[in-house]
């Protein structure tokens, strides 16, 4: 029997609440008012959220977590796309009421929202060339390595092998450009996204996830400082999610044998 294990609770732990926060307020009730939860997703970076060709419709890890949430609270889901850069101010200005968008709990995060208990772990890995001496974490002392403003990717670089020299980019594909110019050895982020993104790589053969591995990443869904209410639903739903098996069938969909994304050994959610 599988329980939970205090690392759940790791957004409990984070700042307290910001008594400033005025858009806060009661977002449960005006949820249910209106019959509608917005919820701020990625919509092109898989597994976590994308649209699907076929339908045009959102999926992905994410998603199934949102939906799961709005069918408790019997409401609609309406998905607005963000970005690492975007989807706290989108949170807080009030344009969406949850942020589902692969979003690792950091203490300076926990200063600007609220953060549920964690949905899922992971740890941070590299693109590189193939063929390369990038084969551990200390290979990349003094190298310089590429990252995507608005993730946590160049933060833990600087604490894990400080002697990197980290470069930030806009976006994913302008980092890939810089690994496919030399500008970087190699593109830096949290292991699963890392390998959507490689998978997606049209030029993939010429290329490889090194097994380096540093840090480890814990993701919560993250609602506006106060908004208790709202909060307390999320991790009442994610814990009994956990206990009915529903966590299990959304992770084996996505991540389980048979699928790309299929991760190594020892990994699991961290809700076991």
């Amino acid at each position: 029997m599988k329980t939970l294990i205090p690392l759940v609770m790791i957004a409990l732990g984070l700042a307290a609440a910001d008594a400033g926060a005025a858009l806060s307020g009661d977002t449960l009730s005006e949820v249910k008012k209106k019959g509608v939860l917005v919820a701020g997703v990625r919509d092109s970076l898989p597994p976590f959220g994308v649209i699907d060709k076929r339908t045009g419709r959102n999926i992905g890890y994410d998603i199934d977590y949102v939906n799961a949430i709005a069918g408790r609270l019997g409401v609609k889901v309406k998905f607005v796309p963000t970005t690492p850069e975007t989807r706290i101010e989108q949170l807080r200005n009030g344009e969406i009421d949850i942020v589902a968008a692969s979003m690792t709990v950091t203490p300076e995060r926990a200063k600007q929202v609220d953060f549920s208990y964690t949905y899922f772990l992971t740890g941070q890995r590299f693109i590189v060339k193939k063929g390369g001496p990038y084969k551990y974490p200390r290979d990349f002392a003094g190298k310089t390595v590429g990252v995507a403003n608005g993730t946590t990717g160049g933060e833990v670089l600087a604490k894990e092998i400080p002697t990197t020299v980290v470069r930030y980019y806009d976006t994913y594909p302008q980092v890939f450009q810089a690994l496919r110019k030399g500008e970087v050895v190699a593109l830096s982020t949290d292991e699963v996204i890392l390998r959507g993104l490689y998978l997606d790589m049209p030029d993939k053969e010429e290329f490889e996830i090194s097994p380096a591995q540093i840090s480890g990443d814990a993701y919560g869904l993250a609602v506006r400082k106060g908004d208790k209410r709202l909060l307390d639903f999320i991790n009442t739903t994610l814990m009994e999610m956990e206990k009915s098996g529903e966590a299990d069938k959304i992770f084996d969909k996505w991540f389980g044998p048979g699928t790309p994304y299929k991760r190594i050994k020892n990994f699991n959610r961290g809700l076991r």
